[in-house]
């Protein structure tokens, strides 16, 4: 079985981390293939929506250390096509949990379990956001010494009340499910065995929806974020603007 599994149906992307013995996390095979996953998206048109999930208990557990840091400071030498492209590709890992990539298309995640440290951080990068009741978060890296480089100094102040990401950075807790929904850090909490269905519903409608707007939209919102209100309404024409007919551009 592969460990990134990728479908496409009705328009939707299905990409299953597949690696329920190690809790899903990052291996160098699983960012190759992850990245790649993520590009797929991005380049077929045929490709409205994605949802990215995992099998098992975890959603992810975050990279797999053991096998990472040996392999970039030297102390393991590459054993394969997998540890090569990792060394050869900067940026490859951070790709993969969507840091430095956009796939250019609504990510749903249909979050199984918990997202630790950079499966949290794959989390960070997506649209919208569905859970199982079970799943914990958290980014633990200091807990490790270690700094959560996978972009949630960034995202996490953006996303959550910047008191409670600080926590969560600082401490390296885990919240719930239920907490992270009352943050608005998620969108729902679901039975498990609803999980799957409320993403696909999701992703149906998204699917639906004019692909030109839809891709313009998202653009437009991620690239305002955080801008000065005029700054970002100037902006958004540049996004809105090609999708209506010429005749109706308001420039």
């Amino acid at each position: 079985m592969a460990v990134v599994e990728y479908q496409v149906e009705d328009h939707i992307a299905m990409i299953t981390l597949n690696r329920p013995e190690a809790r899903n996390a990052i291996s160098p095979e699983v960012a190759v293939r992850l990245a790649q996953a993520w590009e797929r998206v991005r380049d077929d048109d045929n490709v409205r929506a994605a949802i990215v999930t995992g099998t098992g208990s975890a959603f992810c557990a975050g990279a797999d250390l053991g096998q990472l840091i040996p392999l970039r400071t030297g102390a393991r030498q590459p054993e394969n096509e997998w540890d090569r492209q990792i060394l050869d590709t900067p940026g490859l890992t951070s790709r993969a949990i969507l840091r430095n990539f956009d796939a250019e298309k609504p990510v749903i995640a249909a979050i199984n379990g918990h997202a630790i440290a950079g499966g949290m951080e794959l989390v960070q990068g997506t649209d919208i956001r569905v859970s199982a009741p079970a799943a914990r978060f958290g980014v633990q890296e200091v807990k490790w010494a270690i700094f959560p480089a996978g972009g949630s100094t960034v995202r996490l102040p953006r996303q959550l009340p910047y008191s409670k990401a600080m926590e969560l950075l600082l401490t390296g807790d885990l919240i719930s499910a239920e907490e992270a929904l009352a943050l608005g850090f998620l969108n729902y909490v679901v039975p498990a065995e609803a999980l799957m269905a409320k993403s696909m519903d999701i992703a149906r409608k998204i699917a639906a929806n004019g692909p030109l707007a839809v891709k313009a939209i998202r653009q437009s919102a991620r690239a305002c974020l955080g801008r000065p209100e005029e700054e970002g309404l100037r902006m958004e024409l540049t996004y809105a603007n090609p999708v209506f007919d010429p005749w109706c551009r308001d420039t």
